[in-house]
């Protein structure tokens, strides 16, 4: 089921399947979850904020059926809140949009030992692009052959510990990874790989997150040789499978077009690939970076419209070229979990300036580098009471030493915001947990997971005790 951009509820899929390509073998979802969002009575908060948020008449706001003030009370702020029911609604909504291709959660937009058994639970492949992913994955049973391994500079440890676990794919992203690889494989076994190509298409919502220019460190050009010059190397490599190609746009991509634009290029070069040297490869990896909501009345790229343009694009132009349809891979991070994140926090001050008025949280950017680095907007919203003055504008900043600490400029809050209020930050779950840091020796935030009316720990706050452990002393 997919999830309704007006009330967060499912809403049925069509199926669209190529012709002549058989539906893929994955498990089933887990059993146990409504087939909708359902929730401890209130106001459906909507897009940008998880499937299950609820605003009480009170001024509540409940997620999963837990209201957010019992999560600061039992888990304190700030506090990562995931709701387990988005994920899985959304993991659902990307296999009965493409149920013929392969749907690979990118872990590095938020991994913990949970998440990866979701994602095994819900038929999902998983994306790792580190030796740590990888280990987190392969700690909760996470089946290997549906893992791909990715990564512009993977190590030499990484790569053995990707073999030796027998990794579904290892993605090349250089010519000099392919003997080093080659020469990790036993010699009664062979390793599939995807090789990694630029199209040379500039997408993403902000340059710093764009991937597949020339001018950039992902990847093997087509326009200068160098991805035929890989894909050559890898099929002259007796313990190496090349199983397709691969490309990733960059992230936050909310239109069609360079999906399209990018699949008709690949699948230009996969008929090159055949004609220069006999071989039809199955496979073709679009990636991800499927843009989301952060504001409302923003809509992201949903996989029903995805799935329209791409399958139509790919099944066109194979048709064009000669090509059986090549099975799609595609890669979701923040589309699967970004939605699902929560940050709570607790006002520590408020402070009136020139021409604006700061109110002060008790987390910043080691929580959320997202504003300081791409200048990432939010929304926020007062949690725990009702107010009854009008709203203002609010600046809401960290209580870090940095002049960019900040978290959301100008928003709608009410004007009698004070200290200890509670205030949440919507579409928290990507790009967050997995970017945090200990600046300034704070400890990191705890996640929380929130489903029927349940609050449990999956990740635990980082305390002052973890910092000094890590401090070898004098």
């Amino acid at each position: 089921m997919g999830v309704s951009h007006a009330s967060g509820t499912p809403l049925p899929l069509p199926v669209r399947r190529a012709p002549g390509v058989p539906a893929p073998e994955v498990p089933a979802p887990v059993t146990g979850l409504p087939d909708r969002a359902t929730n401890a009575p209130g106001e459906v908060a909507g897009p940008p904020w998880s499937a299950t948020t609820r605003v009480t008449a009170t001024g509540e706001v409940t997620i999963g059926g837990v209201s957010l003030t019992e999560i600061a009370h039992r888990f304190g702020t700030p506090s990562y809140v995931i709701d387990e029911t988005d994920v899985r609604l959304r993991c659902r909504a990307y296999r009965a949009a493409l149920p013929d291709a392969e749907i690979a959660y990118a872990a590095k937009a938020f991994l913990c030992r949970a998440m990866a058994d979701w994602m095994r639970a819900e038929g999902m492949s998983l994306d790792v692009c580190s030796g740590g992913e990888l280990a987190v994955a392969r700690s909760v049973g996470f089946p290997a052959r549906r893992i791909i391994m990715h990564g512009n500079a993977k190590t030499p440890a990484e790569l053995r510990r990707a073999v030796d676990e027998g990794v579904g794919r290892i993605v090349v992203d250089n010519i000099g990874e392919i003997n080093r690889l080659a020469a990790l494989v036993p010699i009664d076994r062979r390793q599939k790989v995807l090789v990694r190509v630029t199209p040379d298409i500039e997408a993403g919502a902000h340059p710093k997150i764009r991937t597949a220019g020339e001018d950039q460190k992902f990847g093997l050009s087509i326009v200068s040789g160098a991805a035929g010059d890989a894909v050559a190397r890898v099929l002259h490599q007796p313990r190496l499978e090349l199983a397709g190609l691969h490309c990733h746009l960059g992230s936050q991509i909310d239109d069609v077009e360079p999906y399209e634009r990018a699949a008709r290029i690949l699948v230009g070069e996969m008929a090159r690939i055949r004609d220069t040297h006999g071989v039809t490869l199955p496979e073709l990896d679009l990636g991800g970076g499927h843009g989301i909501a952060y504001l409302p009345g923003v809509e992201g790229l949903s996989p029903e419209r995805f799935a329209d343009a791409v399958v139509t694009a790919i099944t066109e132009r194979a048709a064009g070229v000669g090509l059986p349809v090549p099975r799609l891979i595609v890669e979701p991070g923040r589309a699967i979990a970004g939605a699902a994140g929560t940050t709570l926090y607790r006002v520590v001050a408020i402070k009136r300036g020139g021409s604006r008025t700061f109110v002060a949280v008790d987390g910043g950017m080691s929580d959320n580098p997202r504003p300081a680095l791409y200048g990432a907007r939010y929304t926020v919203r007062l949690a725990g009471r009702v107010s009854r003055e009008g709203p203002r504008p609010f600046t809401v900043v960290g209580h870090h030493c940095e002049t960019g600490d900040t978290i959301a400029e100008d928003v709608p809050l009410p004007a009698d915001l004070r200290p200890g209020d509670l205030i949440a930050l919507a579409a928290t779950g990507a790009y967050h947990h997995s970017m945090a840091s200990t600046y300034n020796l704070m400890g990191r935030p705890p996640v929380v997971a929130v489903r029927d009316g349940r609050a449990r720990l999956l990740v635990r706050r980082e305390m002052e005790q973890d910092l000094l452990r890590r401090d070898m002393g004098l």
